[in-house]
């Protein structure tokens, strides 16, 4: 866990080098019944987490605030029970995680975040959320940081990490690093709460956050 800790601080910092370490969802032509799925789990989930308005609620019912002390755009407070059940079966009223801004008296909830496990096919994410309504992201090509040099991860210019330069399995061992084809499972964004249809699944504010 303390490495993931180290790799998802230095995933937070800076965006600017996921090309290298981002896999997307192929994008599909949108349907009706592709659109009326994606509505459907919408109105299933605002409801459902409506009341994580108040993010203490939100704790009281398992979901634990991911790296609190360090500053982020976008909190994760995550149920790590509903992320292993979601490896087996999609339940859009029980997402792995819920999005909140900081703001002055606590946090403000913005949307949710479905996972899945990292083997997943696409045909496998697109029954879960259509992929012509959405794009689900991974992690990969992962060097950690040799044990002793996680700080390196959150360097301006590191090798290691979801930042780094290194992207090769070779690579990564030819300096000692700690290769992962994949960090993480399968994530995917919503916002619920959105009045523009367009930004409820909007793949540009789930890269911005």
């Amino acid at each position: 866990m303390a490495e993931m800790e180290h790799a998802a601080h230095a995933m937070g910092s800076h965006h600017g080098d996921m090309g290298l370490h981002m896999r997307m969802t192929s994008p599909r032509p949108a349907s009706s019944e592709d659109r009326q799925r994606a509505n459907a789990i919408v109105e299933e989930l605002r409801p459902a987490i409506d009341r994580y308005r108040d993010f203490h609620a939100a704790e009281r019912d398992g979901y634990r605030i991911f790296l609190p002390d360090i500053p982020q755009k976008m909190y994760h407070f995550t149920n790590w029970a509903y992320g292993m059940a979601a490896a087996f079966r999609f339940d859009p009223t029980r997402p792995t995680s819920l999005l909140y801004e900081k703001e002055s008296d606590g946090y403000r909830l913005i949307g949710a975040m479905y996972t899945a496990r990292p083997k997943a096919t696409e045909a496998e994410l697109d029954r879960r959320v259509p992929l012509s309504m959405a794009q689900w992201h991974a992690h990969v090509n992962i060097c950690l940081a040799p044990r002793g040099l996680e700080a390196e991860m959150r360097g301006p210019h590191p090798q290691f990490g979801p930042r780094g330069s290194i992207a090769s399995e070779a690579d990564c061992s030819a300096v000692g690093g700690r290769w992962r084809p994949q960090l993480f499972g399968w994530m995917v964004h919503v916002y619920p709460f959105q009045k523009d249809p367009a930004e409820v699944w909007s793949l540009e504010r789930q890269m911005a956050d």
